[in-house]
């Protein structure tokens, strides 16, 4: 019994493969309008550095509570001050943050703060619970 290999070809060759972009635009659509409508959008402040504004402090305080978890260490100056560590977080004077340096290291787990010209290493940071 012999079979015919050309009328075989022919017909695999007349055949050609269809894509149904109907289900795909649905899909596509639902898709976009469920990320619009569970997205926030707010308007970007390009003029933000990161660092917290006056305007932005609760009342008079002159340290801010920075979270440390995780870290272990805390030097400002060279001094080591993680004695002053309490509840996961130090307090930062606003001077330092604004005019000084805050370097954070995570795989070293510490901190390392410069403090600005003519500040002392005790009135940099505090404990929070001093404060």
């Amino acid at each position: 019994m012999a079979m015919d290999v050309e009328k075989y070809r022919k017909k695999l060759k007349g055949n050609t493969p269809r894509f149904n972009m109907v289900p795909f635009i649905d899909i596509l659509f639902t898709i976009l309008i469920f990320v619009i409508v569970t997205s926030s959008f707010q308007a970007a402040d390009t003029s933000a550095s990161g660092k917290p504004q006056q305007a932005e402090s609760m009342g008079p305080s002159e340290y801010y509570l920075i979270p440390v978890a995780g870290l272990e260490k805390v030097t400002v100056n060279g001094v080591d001050m993680s004695s002053l560590i309490k509840n996961s977080a130090i307090a930062v004077h606003t001077q330092v943050i604004d005019e000084g340096e805050i370097l954070i290291q995570p795989k070293n787990k510490m901190i390392i703060i410069t403090t600005p010209p003519g500040m002392s290493v005790n009135e940099a940071v505090k404990s929070p619970n001093s404060i």
